[in-house]
């Protein structure tokens, strides 16, 4: 019984190990950017420091802040490394709204610029164990329901033999 216990335990606890921002450190990075770093080096850096403290974070609506913030920053014409650091920050963000598939795609095209690229490896990781998670509870749920269906009909023609 203990063991059926842990493995459900597992199932349905969070095994999420990337990193949480809290609302100082993103008003820490706001602050930073609000105070007009005019060489575009030094203003990409601060962008790219907020964008991830924003998609760190456990407020939904400052993930998506993040998500907008580094699509908009997505350009075609960046090099390979930013390239690969919005791919991977986009990954987490749609990671952190619960967009698993969308968030797989992002980790494997940063993977494909960087195959040995070890954060994005640790989330595709965690992206593919709450892939299969969930599979499970919805096999769970779906199993639930048809029983629960098949009940309600054994009943209604039990009933209807009386």
């Amino acid at each position: 019984m203990a063991a059926i216990f842990n493995k459900l335990s597992t199932i349905f606890s969070s095994d999420d190990t990337l990193p949480w921002t809290d609302r100082e450190m993103i008003s820490s990075e706001v602050a930073k950017e609000g105070a007009g770093i005019t060489p575009e080096k030094d203003r990409n850096e601060s962008l790219m420091r907020l964008a991830w403290a924003l998609v760190h974070s456990r407020e939904p609506s400052n993930v998506l802040r993040g998500i907008a913030m580094l699509e908009a920053a997505f350009d075609k014409k960046a090099g390979p490394l930013q390239t690969r650091e919005i791919l991977y920050l986009l990954a987490v963000g749609h990671y952190r709204n619960g967009d698993y598939v969308k968030s797989r795609r992002l980790v494997e095209q940063a993977l494909e610029i960087a195959p040995d690229f070890r954060q994005a490896l640790m989330l595709r990781s965690l992206i593919e164990d709450k892939i299969a998670k969930d599979g499970i509870i919805g096999v769970g749920i779906a199993a639930a329901a048809v029983g629960l269906v098949a009940s309600g009909v054994a009943c209604v023609v039990a009933a209807r033999k009386r």
